[in-house]
């Protein structure tokens, strides 16, 4: 797995988690922390583009089947990974894997569930 698809996994994961499951408000929580560090990374950049990642970013939770191509090209093309994003996308996959039983310690995070 890239690290563009183990974030773009991550981001859908918590996703659809926030959605369909109460049980599950660990995953969904990570995933706001990950959504927020995107759209931090998104938006320090300039110009349209970065701004368009963020559209996008936001409109892909209101529509995933529609905006999931153009959330992987943002996140391909547009978005430097760094540790903070890649630690927060591989705690919502490991928090998802265990619904519950998880205990986090992410660099920015501080989220713990047990």
């Amino acid at each position: 797995m890239t690290e563009v698809d183990l974030v773009a996994t991550a981001f859908a994961t918590g996703a659809a988690a926030g959605l369909t499951d109460t049980s599950r408000g660990v995953v969904h929580d990570l995933h706001m922390v990950l959504r927020d560090a995107i759209h931090r990374r998104l938006s320090g950049g300039d110009g349209v583009r970065s701004g368009y990642g963020v559209r996008v970013l936001y409109a892909y939770e209101t529509d995933p089947d529609v905006w999931r191509t153009r959330l992987l090209q943002v996140l391909a093309s547009e978005l430097e990974l760094d540790e903070e994003i890649l630690g927060v996308a591989r705690a919502v996959l490991r928090a998802d894997r265990r619904a519950g039983h998880v205990i986090v310690d992410v660099v920015g995070c501080g989220a713990r569930s047990g």
